[in-house]
């Protein structure tokens, strides 16, 4: 049981994550592949933490409309709720550039050119890694997430932004 005043790891984690998949057409196996991975990675392990001090552990739901990222949290405690709304401007440049590495990527995993895989595996890597503390400042005050969580998060942007 947590100390009076603290709150105990378990309630700060993200139980269940579902994505708003109505825009999504139509995606390619390594993309699905990469969505699957997040979320498993990101249930297996997360720290997530609302500044409004609402317990979880949270289901979390997140959508993209009209260029802003909505995160609808809700409470698995006592079934709480809020909405947390994030302009995407400035990821776009990001996610640009994630989506073309990552093509470079996989074109290169098919092709077997494993120097070239380890290259590209690098920039992509930091374009991901640029990605999660972009999200990290941009939720600072809203919600406490560690690098981790961050990078999964990112990853699941990213997939909501395909579209056909």
């Amino acid at each position: 049981m947590a100390e009076p005043g603290t709150r105990a790891i378990s309630d700060r984690r993200i139980a269940a994550i579902t994505l708003d998949e109505h825009t999504v057409v139509r995606r390619n196996a390594d993309i699905e592949h990469e969505r699957a991975t997040a979320i498993a990675d990101l249930l297996e392990e997360n720290s997530f933490a609302p500044a409004s001090g609402s317990r979880g552990p949270f289901t979390v739901h997140l959508a993209i409309e009209e260029n802003r990222l909505n995160l609808e949290i809700r409470s698995q405690t006592d079934g709480s709720s809020e909405v947390i709304v994030l302009p995407l401007a400035p990821f776009r440049r990001i996610v640009k550039d994630y989506f073309i590495v990552c093509e470079s990527y996989y074109q290169a995993v098919r092709s077997g050119r494993l120097g070239q895989v380890e290259a590209i595996d690098m920039g992509r890597r930091g374009l991901h890694d640029e990605g999660s503390t972009l999200l990290m400042e941009r939720l600072a005050d809203k919600v406490a997430i560690d690098h981790d969580t961050a990078r999964r998060l990112f990853t699941l942007i990213c997939v909501l932004h395909l579209r056909g």
